[in-house]
């Protein structure tokens, strides 16, 4: 049945999807896409996708896929249809989506700056009945350090996001040029992810700060806390907290979209990407057994380390999959 279907040369794209993207099943699967006015230069050929290690983790036992991931899939096959200008307008997209994006980081990591301050100012009356430690080692003095830090980070964002509104209004790259949008952007994503971090490590010593304050406080400083209002000022900087890191991630993450298609597709053209994507003629599906297996074609992608693992990010879709 399969050599017929693939005779017939109506058989165009086959995508691979990894399992748990069903509600009631666990099982993989794959996407046949047929298509009876093919031209005929490609009747014979049939484009490999293998999507199993692209997904998005709903919940421990639902993935599916971004709208980016989806996206990214499809430009794969303008490419494969010759429809460059596509895939060079999304590159160009995301490449604005992201400078965007920066711009609305900065009032963010203020009303983090802001959130903090306000939890300090609770934590001050019984601060002053212990005798606040202000030395490098204590956690009051390790605060300000990290707020210091915290502030040099968002003084080089501010920088790098000035450099990057050029490109607010960014044209779709030339096809020999992919990568230089994204090249320029690359600063812009590094910023904010030092500024992510930071934010973390900021919350991090300021929890740590509160915990101090509980352990140490006696009977003559408990009438000086105030329990109620620390605990608001808590909740106010952690959602702070969260808001400028889900701006900052959402930089990188629009940023790291654009870089996938510019490293696998460096020229705006199809081209064989191990583990990923193969456009494949019938004679190899006919030495395959007809095949229509993409995993059986594109191969193995070879296990490069993440240069740019983002440690923090892991540790919390480590504390949501526990949540959930």
């Amino acid at each position: 049945m399969r050599r017929k279907l693939v005779e017939t040369g109506d058989v165009e794209v086959m995508i691979a999807i990894r399992s748990n993207f069903f509600y009631t099943r666990t099982v993989p699967c794959e996407l046949w896409f047929l298509n009876r006015a093919k031209p005929e230069r490609r009747r014979g050929k049939v484009l490999m996708i293998d999507a199993r290690a692209i997904f998005r983790k709903v919940t421990r036992k639902i993935y599916d896929f971004s709208p980016e991931q989806m996206r990214n899939l499809l430009a794969i096959v303008h490419l494969y249809r010759e429809q460059t200008g596509r895939f060079l307008d999304l590159v160009a997209d995301y490449c604005r989506r992201a400078v965007r994006a920066g711009a609305a980081c900065r009032g963010a990591a203020a009303d983090f700056l802001g959130a903090l301050e306000e939890l300090q100012a609770a934590l001050a009356p019984v601060l002053r009945t212990l005798g606040a430690d202000h030395s490098p080692t204590g956690p009051l003095g390790e605060l300000d350090a990290a707020r210091a830090a915290f502030e040099r980070e968002v003084d080089a964002f501010g920088t790098a996001a000035a450099a990057a509104d050029r490109m607010r209004n960014c044209e779709p790259p030339a096809q020999a040029a992919v990568r230089q949008p994204v090249d320029r952007l690359a600063p812009l994503a590094a910023a904010a992810g030092g500024l992510a971090r930071q934010a973390d490590r900021l919350h991090s010593l300021a929890t740590r700060l509160i915990e101090t304050c509980e352990q140490r406080r006696d009977a003559g400083s408990s009438a000086a806390w105030n329990s109620r209002a620390v605990t608001r000022a808590r909740r106010a900087a952690d959602e702070a907290r969260r808001n400028a890191v889900a701006r900052l991630e959402r930089v990188r993450y629009l940023w790291r979209q654009a870089q996938w298609l510019a490293e696998r597709f460096p020229d705006a053209e199809l081209r064989d990407v191990a583990g990923l994507v193969k456009l494949v003629d019938r004679a190899e599906i006919a030495a395959n057994d007809w095949s229509l297996t993409p995993g059986r074609y594109v191969g193995i992608a070879p296990d490069d380390e993440e240069e740019d693992f983002d440690f923090a990010q892991t540790l919390r879709n480590i504390h949501a999959e526990l949540d959930d």
